[in-house]
């Protein structure tokens, strides 16, 4: 029996068989990769164009979440100062209201001090009632008067009319008589008191 008959049957490759079997696999390897890198090299592209896209639409996202956060803080300004502004609106009518109704006040201060001196109690007392109706009204509205009388003259709230000497020195400096009430709205002077200064 020849070696090539003895190798057949028992199974062993000649080195000849072996090269021709090292061969073909490696065409079928090559035959295999240029098949697949076109389709590789496909996928490849598409995911980077996919990659772009997704980075595009991010941006894009993004964007588009700044602009909604910029135009909803734009908003919240609008509406604040919408109600500022209404409020003010309504601050100045109630404050020419309130400034129109001071001469009516000063009338009724007078009035109280002729009927004291008239000793009329019963229209004293009729006229302090509706005084301090109409006062405590308008103190809920934020009206306040202005302390003046034995204070120290303070060019925020007092306006000097007139100038009298005093012999007391703790005086000097002080407002000695109030010509005309002052009052403050929610705080703001409306009207400043006249005073008369102790020198």
């Amino acid at each position: 029996m020849s070696k090539k008959q003895n190798d057949k049957e028992t199974g062993k490759k000649t080195p000849q068989a072996n090269e021709k079997a090292a061969g073909k696999a490696l065409k079928e390897e090559e035959a295999v990769e240029t098949t697949a890198d076109p389709e590789i090299e496909a996928l490849r592209k598409e995911n980077e164009t996919l990659k772009a896209d997704n980075e595009a639409l991010k941006a894009d996202v993004a964007k588009e979440k700044d602009d909604y956060l910029r135009l909803m803080a734009d908003f919240e300004n609008f509406r604040r100062h919408s109600a500022e502004a209404k409020l003010e609106l309504v601050g100045t009518a109630s404050a020419d209201i309130i400034k129109g109704l001071l001469p009516v006040l000063d009338d009724f201060e007078r009035a109280l001090k002729m009927l004291a001196e008239a000793d009329d109690k019963v229209a004293v007392e009729g006229t302090e009632l509706i005084y301090n109706k109409l006062m405590s009204f308008l103190k809920t509205r934020g009206l306040e008067v202005i302390k003046a009388k034995d204070e120290k003259f303070d060019t925020d709230f007092h306006e000097a009319v007139a100038q009298v000497p005093v012999a007391e020195e703790e005086k000097k400096g002080l407002v000695f008589d109030v010509v005309q009430t002052g009052y403050t709205l929610s705080g703001k002077v409306i009207r400043y008191a006249k005073v008369v200064v102790g020198i």
